[in-house]
Parts: structure tokens; C-alpha cells; sequence
């Protein structure tokens, strides 16, 4: 219920209907003598439907995500794209893209309606990659557990559609509304940035390759344009100070603190005392529910029961055994232990909130942990997650099951497949990152 709350809150349709009745976005859409419409991303399909139901009449509808949804615009031109991996349904998408850019005017204005996603499902390699060469690097990268920022730094030295050079297309002004998957909601990472100046630098990307593998790992093409690119040979992303940029306006609608403040509501109406982790929870994810779960336990000792915990971010994992998962999926079979052991963890009582926090004989302390992506996607799955609770280890020794052997091989679906523990929410039409909850009753 609560996880389910986080999604519905960061509704796709919604955010965008709210911003498009904010006074400056409409007298700029007022101003415009025609308008074009581009989104792009897992929530592309009813950002374009909620926007093109608003405005009434657009020039053109342009709609590029991973599956086309039920209910489109009438006249909208939708491209269905490759997810995590760019393939050449990707590379169409983003010339279709590039034209409708290139073929405005001072007087039109273009609206681009950015999700997450949108980095592999609108790709167009530069003329001297292959794209073979582009996604064998975005697979090592993946693997190799870079950061989203980590693959849009290569992913925009790679690209003739990303890190402003969708703006620079563009002779009309572009205002973006983007919904963030992005820790820290950095508009230039978002998607890799096609309407925003890029700050990063060819030189970075060569570094991510380095720290993400090292420089041999990567295919030749690949290594020497980016060399080329250090040398000056080709030319940068478009920088802050390009004249290109300076009509291109962007604004965040909806964040991974979105879905938090949906979470937060329903477990409070639920009866639950809740405490939000306000920093995002990111790095590798069995560290990152080390982490957490410490959290939780210090927390214990100073809020009294029934209480809800509330992370949000986008951790990565490290890929070294065959298994199958996701960042969710193995984040709560990490947690696996010390939600098993819960019931020994030192917790205040409702009558002792003064003095050491002691755990009377009488109390039973139960803990259930859930993490998902709120997209409804966690790695190359069908699962959006999992939920560990009490009995989970039990269940699993009754199977023959041995937790700790799954998440040595990065199994964890399959381990939570056998248990019927994952969460199963189907595409969800938003993506703001992953939302975890702990509860303590």
C-alpha cells in the first residue's frame, strides 16, 4: 500500500497537467505561433497524452518510450526504443527527433517532455561509432556498476542527439519539463541532457571508462574518438556559454521526493510515526542496506513502534556472478538479515521514552521491508522489486534456499521468485528512482 502510494504520487499525467497551468509556461505556450511536441521516456506515453488533451491543437505529436501505450494523442507519431540498451529503433527515434528540432522557427516554440529512460531510447551515435560500439559500452558500463551519471558522461561523447545538441537543433525556443530519475535532479544528467548544456567533458568520459573497468575493457572506436575528443579533433557538447543554449529553459516536475511525500502520507494515515531519510540512498546496493538497516536500528532505539522509514535514491550493482536481479531485488535480500533479527534489536517503548531504550519480554517487534523502482522495472526483470518480512528466512531454509549463496551470484530474483516475495507492478508510466520502506510494528 505504501510503496504503491510512492508511484500514484509521482503520476506521470498529473505533474504534468499541474505545470502546464503555471502562469510562465502558459504565456509562453500563448506566444508561440506553432507548437511541437517531443517525449521521450519510460513516462512519455502520458506525459504526451495529458499535454496534448490541455493544449488542444499541436503542430506535431512526438512520443519515443519503451512500449506504446493504449491511449495516444489521435495524430501523435510514437516510437517504440530500446531499454537500458539503445538498439536502431532508438537511433529512428532520435532523427525523427533531430527533424521536427530542425525544422522549427523563431516564432514556434518546441516542448519536450523528458522521463527517465530517455538516455538508450532516443540514441543516435556520431558519425564515427557504430551503434554495436555504443551499446557494448553502455553493457560494460552497466555491469561494471557505473552511476547514472557515471553512463550520461560517455553516453553524451557518444551521441549527435544528447547533452544539448538536441536544443542546438533547434532554431525555436525549447522549454522541458522533466520528471527526474536522477539523484539530485541535475537537468543535464536527466536523459543524458538533449536540451541542456553539458558541464562534462571528454576527458570525464575517458576517466569513467578508466575507473569503470580501465581504458582496455572498451571497444578501439570508442577509446580513440573520445582521445580524439581530449585533443580537440572533434567538437564538445554544447557548454553553458553556447548562444544555442541560451533559448532552451528547463524545470524539474516531479522527483524521487515526490513519491517520498506520497509514501510518507499513507503510512501516516496508516497509524505509523514516520521518519523520511532525507539524503538519497545510492552506491552499491548491499552496502547501501547496510546502511540503511543501521538507520533503521538507531531509529528503533528513539521512536517507539508502529514506525515507517522512508529512503529514496538509485543504488547500483556491481555484476560478478550469472544470476538474475535487480538494484531493488538485491538491496532487500541484503536487508534479509537484519530484518530476520529484528526481534532482538534494542527498541523504545511507548511508556519508556526517557532512559536507556530496553525490548520487555511482552513486546514483538515485526519488521517487513520493501524496495522497488517506480517506473515498475528493476534491472531485466518483470519485477519492480521485493519485500523481505519475518518469515522470509524461514521460508527459505524450508526450500533449501540459502540467501546468502544467491547474493553472492546476484540471484536475487530468483531467490524471491521462489518465495512469491517480488513485487509485480507491470510499467508504470513514471520513473523518479527507487523508494524504500521499513516498517517497524
Amino acid at each position: 500500500m505504501i510503496l504503491r502510494a510512492a508511484v500514484r504520487a509521482a503520476d506521470a499525467a498529473t505533474l504534468v497537467g499541474t505545470a502546464t497551468g503555471e502562469p510562465s509556461i502558459v504565456d509562453a505556450l500563448k506566444r508561440a505561433r506553432a507548437l511541437d511536441v517531443l517525449a521521450v521516456g519510460k513516462a512519455a506515453g502520458p506525459m504526451l497524452l495529458e499535454f496534448v488533451q490541455r493544449m488542444g491543437h499541436v503542430r506535431s505529436a512526438v512520443g519515443i518510450g519503451p512500449v506504446r501505450p493504449a491511449t495516444l494523442p489521435s495524430a501523435a507519431t510514437w516510437f517504440d526504443a530500446g531499454h537500458p540498451v539503445p538498439d536502431e529503433r532508438s537511433v529512428a527515434a532520435a532523427r525523427h527527433a533531430l527533424q521536427v528540432a530542425g525544422r522549427t522557427s523563431n516564432d514556434d516554440l518546441l516542448m519536450v517532455l523528458l522521463s527517465g529512460g530517455a538516455s538508450a531510447l532516443m540514441a543516435l551515435p556520431v558519425p564515427d561509432i557504430a551503434l554495436n560500439d555504443k551499446q557494448d559500452t553502455v553493457r560494460r558500463l552497466l555491469k561494471a556498476g557505473a552511476t547514472i551519471h557515471d553512463l550520461n558522461t560517455v553516453r553524451k561523447h557518444l551521441s549527435a542527439v544528447k547533452g544539448g545538441r538536441l536544443a542546438a537543433a533547434a532554431v525555436a525556443p525549447v522549454i522541458t519539463l522533466a520528471i527526474s530519475d536522477v539523484v539530485g535532479d541535475d537537468l543535464s544528467v536527466i536523459g543524458s541532457g538533449p536540451t541542456m548544456p553539458d558541464p562534462s567533458t571528454f576527458a570525464d568520459a575517458l576517466r569513467v571508462l578508466d575507473a569503470r573497468g580501465g581504458i582496455a575493457a572498451y571497444r578501439p572506436a570508442v577509446v580513440s574518438y573520445l582521445e580524439r575528443g581530449v585533443r580537440g579533433e572533434v567538437d564538445e557538447t554544447p557548454k553553458p556559454d553556447d548562444v544555442r543554449m541560451k533559448r532552451s529553459i528547463a524545470r524539474i516536475i516531479g522527483g524521487r521526493m515526490t513519491a517520498v511525500a506520497g509514501a510518507a502520507e499513507a503510512a501516516t494515515r496508516a497509524g505509523y510515526a514516520v521518519h523520511v531519510i532525507e539524503a538519497p540512498v545510492v552506491g552499491e546496493a548491499r552496502e547501501a542496506a547496510s546502511g540503511f538497516a543501521h538507520h533503521v536500528r538507531e531509529l528503533m532505539t528513539r521512536i517507539p513502534p508502529p514506525l515507517c522509514v522512508i529512503g529514496s535514491g538509485e543504488t547500483t550493482v556491481h555484476v560478478t556472478g550469472d544470476g538474475l536481479g535487480g538494484r531493488n531485488q538485491e538491496f532487500a535480500l541484503a536487508m534479509l538479515p537484519f530484518v530476520a533479527d529484528s526481534t532482538r534489536a534494542p527498541v523504545r517503548s511507548q511508556d519508556a521514552r526517557d532512559g536507556p531504550a530496553t525490548l520487555s519480554e511482552s513486546q514483538d517487534i515485526q519488521m517487513v521491508f520493501g524496495s522497488i523502482g517506480t517506473d515498475g522495472i528493476d534491472g531485466p526483470t518483470d519485477a519492480a522489486g521485493a519485500i523481505v518480512d519475518p518469515s522470509t528466512s524461514a521460508r527459505a531454509s524450508t526450500r533449501g534456499i540459502e540467501p546468502a549463496s544467491y547474493l553472492r551470484n546476484n540471484d536475487s530474483y530468483h531467490f524471491f521468485s521462489a518465495l512469491a516475495d517480488l513485487v509485480h507492478t507491470g510499467p508504470t508510466g513514471t520513473n523518479v528512482g527507487d523508494v524504500q520502506v521499513a516498517l517497524i510494528a
